[in-house]
C-alpha cells in the first residue's frame, strides 16, 4: 500500500494498525536547531488520546511517544525524526463477532474489495488510531511555523444543531480545553455535552463541526495551480476519518451573495495592505494574503453505534449486526488536536516551499 505520506518538503510518513504492536512514523524536512523534546509532543498527544471524558470512547491508551532519531540535546539535527507510539489497550476480541460482516458506513467493504484482505480488529490501517501519528507530525510542524509567528486556534463550533456564533474568533488551547467537548463558549458547550450524553444513552452517535482560525501575517503561502494553499489544506483535512466537508472563508454561503457583497476590498492599515472583510478566509488565487485563514470542517456521526442495524456478510447474505466495543459517540472533541496538527503540517510545508520560490 502506498500513499502513506503527507507533504513535499516537510513530509510525514506513517505506519501501523489499530490493534498492532505500535504505530509510528518518520518526519523528513524539519530544519536543524529547533528545540524539540518528547514532552513538547506529548502535550498535544494527551489532547487526542481516548478515555478523556464522558463524551469520548472508554478505550484507555497512554499514547506515550518515543523519539528514536533526529534530535540531540533537545534540538533537531536536520535528519529524519523517527518515532513510535506503542498500542496498549487493544481488545481484539470485541471485534470477533463482526469479522465476517461489513459494518455500515465503515471502510470494511471498500477496503476488502480493493485489497482482498482486511484487518477487522478496529479497521486496521483505516482506523482513526492512525491520527495519533499525525498529531506527532503536527507538534513538530508547529515549532516551525511558530518561528514566523503563525498560530492556530481550533475548537468545536457545532454539535448536531447546536452551534456557537463566534466561529471566526481566536481562542487559545487553554481556553478551548476548559470544556470537555472543546467548545470555548461555555453556555453552548453545556448544551453540546448534554446532547452527546443523551445520544450515547440511546446507543447512537452524532456529528459536528470544527472551526479553525489561523493567525497569519505571511503573504505568499501556496501556489496558483495544483498546490493552492486552500487545495492542499482541503486535501489533507479530507484525509481525517469522518470528514464530509471543508469550507474556507464563508464557504458555501458565498453562493448566496453577489460579487459586490462577497469581494474583499483592499485597504492600507499601518502601512500594510489589508482587506476590509475576510470572506475569502485568508486565501486568494490559492495564495495566502496575510489575513486570518478561516476554515470550517464538518464531521459525520461516528459509524459505529450500539443499535441493531442491517448489513451484508462477506458471503453476500443479508444479516443484522450489533457492534460491541468502545467508541466515540461524537468525534469532534478528539478531532480538534488532529485538525490542528494537519493544518500545522500543511502550513510548515508551504512555508518551506515558499523559501524555494523566490530569492529574498
Amino acid at each position: 500500500m502506498s500513499s502513506n505520506s503527507l507533504g513535499k518538503i516537510y513530509r510525514l510518513t506513517t505506519f501501523g494498525e489499530s490493534h498492532g504492536k505500535a504505530i509510528g512514523g518518520i518526519i523528513d524536512g524539519c530544519p536543524a536547531g529547533i528545540e524539540l523534546t518528547e514532552v513538547d509532543i506529548q502535550q498535544d498527544l494527551d489532547r487526542r488520546k481516548p478515555g478523556q471524558s464522558s463524551v469520548t470512547t472508554e478505550r484507555k491508551e497512554s499514547d506515550i511517544v518515543q523519539l528514536l532519531s533526529g534530535t540531540f540535546e533537545g534540538k533537531t539535527t536536520g535528519t529524519s525524526i523517527g518515532f513510535i507510539i506503542p498500542n496498549k489497550d487493544q481488545r481484539s476480541k470485541d471485534y470477533s463477532a463482526i469479522k465476517d460482516v461489513y459494518r455500515p458506513s465503515h471502510a470494511d467493504f471498500t477496503y476488502e474489495s480493493k485489497y482482498g484482505i482486511r484487518d477487522y480488529r478496529g479497521g486496521g490501517r483505516s482506523s482513526a488510531r492512525e491520527t495519533a501519528n499525525w498529531v506527532v507530525g503536527g507538534a513538530v510542524a508547529q515549532k516551525i511555523i511558530n518561528t514566523v509567528e503563525i498560530d492556530i486556534s481550533c475548537y468545536v463550533s457545532k454539535v448536531g444543531s447546536i452551534e456557537m456564533l463566534e466561529s471566526d474568533s481566536f481562542f487559545t488551547d487553554a481556553e478551548v480545553d476548559v470544556s470537555i467537548v472543546r467548545c470555548p463558549n461555555q453556555s453552548v458547550s453545556t448544551k453540546m455535552i448534554a446532547l452527546i450524553e443523551e445520544t450515547k444513552k440511546q446507543g447512537d452517535s452524532i456529528g459536528g463541526a470544527v472551526s479553525v482560525v489561523i493567525k497569519n501575517d505571511v503573504v505568499g503561502l501556496g501556489r496558483p495551480i495544483f498546490n493552492k494553499l486552500s487545495a492542499d489544506l482541503s486535501h489533507a483535512l479530507f484525509s481525517i476519518n469522518a470528514v464530509k466537508s471543508v469550507e474556507i472563508g464563508i464557504g458555501k454561503s458565498t453562493t448566496e451573495l453577489k460579487g459586490s457583497e462577497q469581494n474583499d476590498a483592499f485597504t492600507i492599515e499601518n502601512g500594510k495592505v489589508k482587506t476590509s472583510s475576510n470572506n475569502s478566509g485568508g486565501v486568494q488565487g490559492g495564495i495566502s494574503n496575510g489575513q486570518d485563514i478561516l476554515i470550517t470542517i464538518s464531521f459525520k456521526p461516528p459509524a459505529t453505534i450500539s443499535q441493531k442495524q442491517f448489513t451484508v456478510s462477506t458471503s453476500n447474505e443479508q444479516v443484522d449486526i450489533e457492534v460491541e466495543g468502545r467508541h466515540d459517540p461524537c468525534v469532534v472533541p478528539r478531532a480538534v488536536p488532529v485538525v490542528k496538527a494537519i493544518c500545522a503540517m500543511v502550513l510548515a510545508d508551504h512555508l518551506l516551499l515558499k523559501r524555494t520560490d523566490k530569492i529574498e
